[in-house]
């Protein structure tokens, strides 16, 4: 069984919106695959403050096969590859519609979506 992640915004179920820039989302959406459908758990994100590498971490051990962001650093996608987490970037919308994409095969990776502001860690 499949599971995503997602950085959101708020905590308003399907039509909770994904957050700019993951490791400073107020929230996390944990989306189950099902045979039909999937489940969401959307959870309070535990490492507003961080250290690199502690997310995709925390990523493993809530068994996330699929990162789904919209802003990312590109050593961040490496913690994410080296826990075999397909991280698809430039990703935008509210959760239902991400999951719409997803599982019609219509979300791709941008890869030119990264992240470009300065972080103070």
């Amino acid at each position: 069984m499949k599971k995503l992640a997602m950085p959101l915004l708020d905590d308003n179920g399907e039509d909770s919106v994904i957050s700019e820039h993951f490791g400073h989302a107020p929230y996390f959406g944990y989306i189950t695959l099902k045979d039909e459908g999937y489940d969401i758990d959307i959870q309070k994100n535990p490492l507003s403050e961080h250290a690199p590498g502690q997310i995709p971490g925390l990523m493993k051990e809530n068994n996330v096969d699929v990162m789904v962001v919209r802003g990312i650093g590109s050593r961040a996608v490496e913690f994410f590859n080296q826990f075999d987490i397909e991280v698809y970037r430039g990703v935008s919308g509210n959760l239902k519609q991400i999951m719409e994409d997803y599982l019609s095969n219509n979300l791709e990776d941008d890869e030119t979506y990264g992240c470009n502001h300065d972080h103070h860690h």
